[in-house]
């Protein structure tokens, strides 16, 4: 006797059989048990998900007759019976299969539709299946239009297609369409455990659970590598035994190159790497076996609690659940983008080994280098009020930066000091701004003037110190000069804004004025004055430069504790030793601090949205000065003129 495959020998001969396909099963059983029967039935998926069992099974349905010759219309089919048993075997009458792939001309549609006039031989009805019926010509389509819509009482048509894009609309409308879903890895795991149960073949959970992904959602395929399975393990199936028949990776090698990225551990990378080599397996396994773990770690990481209630049978998810608590979820994201575009890249290199190399370095190129910096435990001063909710105000694009004067020097005073004497005075007109002014748009704050100022002073427009950016990134009317003392103040140069209005004036909005962008708005802080000071000096002497000059730039100085500083930054990617090390550097130089550490944290006030919100300031400057000038406004009233947004720029 013939062997018989598992694929056709475990073929489901009922609807209880079934797995993985519940949404069809109930649908049709519902339709059987009441009797609700539509013409034509349209069933799409993709290959081996069992669309032509489903087929067979409702024709069965249809045309049983049951054990004792007197049974109806079921969803059970007895499976005893002569309709039930020639269905099964291929030979049933009026159970007529038509391969589309092969017979997709017009002439056999036609021939086909012939035997539609005359009655069922045998059974109760004519059941007409036309698997990947996606294959027809138009014109084989157009000639079953007809008889598709008003086929005779005893005609069902039953369609099957792995591609429904293909069909036309037409033949659509006039069938009921179910998709059987690609089955899940755990569907096909079961099933599996229990084929091999009944074929008394013993196997290995972890050999199963590589034939259940290898089979991409196709039940036909897992039964077909399992076949193979048997037939390469001498009728067992080992895990070693079926890696090496799938050319899998191995995913101890995953594992081994996830955890080596997260650590930044470059030379374990590049020796996994040369090891795949050596065993010969495939570099776009490894990148698609790499892709699979990383999704599943980055579901772990997005619900922490699936991470918890992992599989005790599955080694594999105990140690992904290791890797996504060791990864953040940001790396995981790029390191999934860059393998799945990485596979793309292998065919384009000389060496696909190289490629896959390079692609896994290229996270490394990316990933800032883990370096555990101590953290001293500094003495912070006490918020100024509004410090403690970080957010945008209204005055915040005006307050001018000061200066650190030989008071501000000494430590324990800065720290200790609650509210900066600046603010204290300016508090007042912050409220009466806060309560009369549009957040949208910043207001500049008065600067006070000494008394020994000349009195014509008093007739020059308000301004504000704010300093203006040159060709090396400040104006500098000198060449630089040796770096000074932190009292040395930068240069700025003096702008005119406008002053605020009197308590209970309101102001009248600016159709025209660019919106204050978020980078903008800050917090004033007592340390950022003088950090902002610092930074200035720093920057126009050209003592910083690249990723360090960024690091001052964005960064916010939270406490100072004689010479020791305590810096805040909001992206990891900005705390790198070697920029900490040069900043430090340049800030002893300049004998502000010999020692400086940088946390992670939100930054409420950093000279980056100072200066931020000073070009804010000059910009919305220059768009009134442009809006109020009268041969601007006659051009706009007379001649329908606009302003291209974005083109007034400050001088």
């Amino acid at each position: 006797m013939s062997y018989l495959v598992l694929a056709r020998k475990y073929r489901p001969r009922n609807f209880t059989e079934m797995v993985g396909q519940e949404h069809v099963v109930q649908a049709l059983t519902n339709a059987l048990t009441q009797q609700r029967l539509h013409h034509a039935y349209l069933f799409t998926g993709t290959r081996g998900v069992g669309k032509t069992t489903v087929s067979r099974i409702l024709a069965k349905s249809l045309n049983c007759q049951g054990p004792d010759g007197t049974g109806g219309i079921t969803a059970t089919p007895c499976g005893v019976c002569s309709a039930c048993t020639d269905i099964d075997s291929g030979r049933f009458p009026d159970y007529t299969e038509l391969d589309a792939a092969s017979n997709r001309g017009v002439d056999e549609v036609q021939s086909l539709l012939e035997q539609a006039v005359y009655k069922p031989v045998q059974g109760r009805f004519k059941v007409f299946m036309i698997d990947e019926v996606h294959m027809l010509t138009n014109t084989a389509f157009n000639a079953m239009l007809k008889t598709l819509e008003e086929p005779p009482e005893y005609l069902k048509f039953v369609l099957a297609t792995t591609d429904p894009q293909k069909v036309p609309v037409t033949v659509l409308s006039r069938c009921l369409q179910f998709n059987l879903r690609p089955m899940a890895p755990e569907t096909v795991l079961s099933h599996l455990t229990q084929v091999l149960a009944a074929e008394n073949v013993s196997a290995e959970p972890q050999a199963l659970r590589l034939l259940s992904r290898a089979a991409r959602g196709s039940m036909r395929d897992a039964l077909s590598l399992t076949d193979q399975a048997i037939a390469f393990g001498s009728g067992q199936l080992q895990e070693a035994a079926v890696r090496q028949m799938l050319g899998a990776v191995d995913r101890s090698y995953v594992f081994r190159l996830i955890d080596a990225l997260a650590q930044g551990d470059g030379k374990t990378v590049v020796e996994t790497s040369d090891t795949l080599r050596l065993n010969g397996l495939s570099a776009a396994s490894t990148l698609e076996e790499m892709s699979a773990v990383l999704q599943r770690m980055a579901v772990f990481q997005a619900v922490p609690q699936m991470a918890g209630a992992v599989d005790a049978d599955d080694p594999e998810a105990f140690e992904t659940a290791r890797l996504a608590a060791l990864m953040p979820a940001d790396e995981t994201q790029l390191l999934y983008s860059l393998c799945l575009h990485g596979r793309g890249e292998l065919g384009l290199a000389p060496d696909e080994y190289a490629a896959l190399t390079m692609v896994l370095l290229r996270l490394l190129a990316f990933k800032p280098p883990v370096d555990p910096a101590e953290k001293k435990t500094l003495t912070r001063p006490e918020a100024p009020p509004g410090a403690a909710e970080p957010g945008p105000r209204a005055a915040a694009a005006g307050v001018a930066p000061v200066a650190p004067s030989p008071s501000q020097a000494q430590p324990q005073d800065r720290l200790t000091q609650p509210v900066y004497e600046q603010n204290k005075a300016l508090a007042p007109v912050l409220q009466a701004q806060s309560a009369t002014y549009s957040i949208a748009e910043p207001v500049a704050q008065p600067v006070v003037q000494s008394p020994q100022a000349p009195a014509a002073a008093a007739a020059m427009p308000t301004a504000i110190a704010l300093p203006v950016r040159g060709g090396n990134g400040f104006e500098q009317k000198e060449p630089a000069a040796p770096l000074q003392h932190a009292q040395s103040a930068p240069e700025f140069v003096a702008i005119p804004v406008r002053m605020a209005p009197e308590p209970g004036a309101r102001l009248q909005p600016h159709a025209h004025s660019t919106p204050v962008p978020a980078s903008a708005r800050y917090t004033p802080t007592e340390e950022g004055d003088v950090w902002h000071g610092t930074v200035q000096q720093l920057v126009a002497a050209e003592a910083i430069t690249a990723l360090v000059r960024e690091l001052a730039l964005q960064s916010q100085l939270v406490a100072r504790d004689g010479g020791h500083w305590l810096l805040r930054v909001e992206r990891e990617s900005l705390n790198q030793p070697q920029a900490r090390e040069r900043l430090r550097a340049a800030l002893e130089a300049a004998g502000h601090a010999s020692q400086i550490s940088v946390e992670l944290g939100v930054v409420i006030d950093s000279p980056a949205r100072r200066n931020a919100a000073a070009a804010a300031e000059r910009q919305r400057v220059a768009e009134d000065i442009v809006m109020n000038d009268p041969y601007v406004q006659s051009l706009m009233r007379d001649f329908g003129a606009k302003i291209v947004p974005g083109s007034i720029k400050p001088a």
